[in-house]
């Protein structure tokens, strides 16, 4: 057997993951009407049952950085093993997802940004270059930022998905 393999295997079988979509649009429609449409996290969250995971939890707030960094301390002082946050990867101004979530890290996972970009180009082409889309750990505990778009969080769950454990039982090692 592979080591990544065995580390696969010796990694927890279910995680707890917290999911938090990042848009001041939806945030928006969320105050005013009273309800959401949040497409990307409800495929993320599908995603994340098929992987055989549990939704311990599932927020959305405004690109505000006070709010996205109270969501990280939320999740590092918590029991939750993966947070995932959907959105604010791009490069538009109200884009801060990743700069407020890296000084968070203790490693941050660069090829997982590159790897996503890779199998993105694949379905969208060049656009792909338009997400800063990156991963990392954090006191035993992973954190991913991924894009917005439902298409972009299916992608990655499917394609990474797998790896959770794996990356969980390394970084807890």
């Amino acid at each position: 057997m592979m080591p990544h393999e065995k580390h696969r295997k010796s990694g927890p079988r279910e995680l707890a993951v917290a999911l938090v979509t990042v848009s001041t649009s939806r945030y928006a429609s969320k105050r005013q009407e009273g309800k959401s449409d949040d497409e990307s996290g409800d495929v993320a969250s599908r995603e994340i049952g098929r992987l055989g995971h549990r939704l311990s939890r599932r927020e959305l707030i405004s690109d505000e950085p006070a709010m996205i960094r109270s969501e990280v301390e939320r999740f590092l002082g918590g029991t939750d093993d993966v947070m995932i946050f959907l959105g604010g990867t791009g490069v538009s101004r109200r884009d801060v997802t990743i700069e407020t979530v890296r000084p968070f890290f203790e490693k941050e996972l660069d090829g997982f940004g590159e790897m996503l970009r890779r199998v993105s180009f694949r379905k969208v082409g060049a656009a792909s270059v338009l997400t800063r889309a990156t991963a990392g750990v954090a006191s035993g505990k992973l954190i991913l930022c991924l894009p917005g778009s439902p298409d972009a969080a299916a992608t990655a769950l499917r394609s990474f998905g797998r790896e959770l454990p794996h990356i969980l039982f390394v970084a807890r090692s």
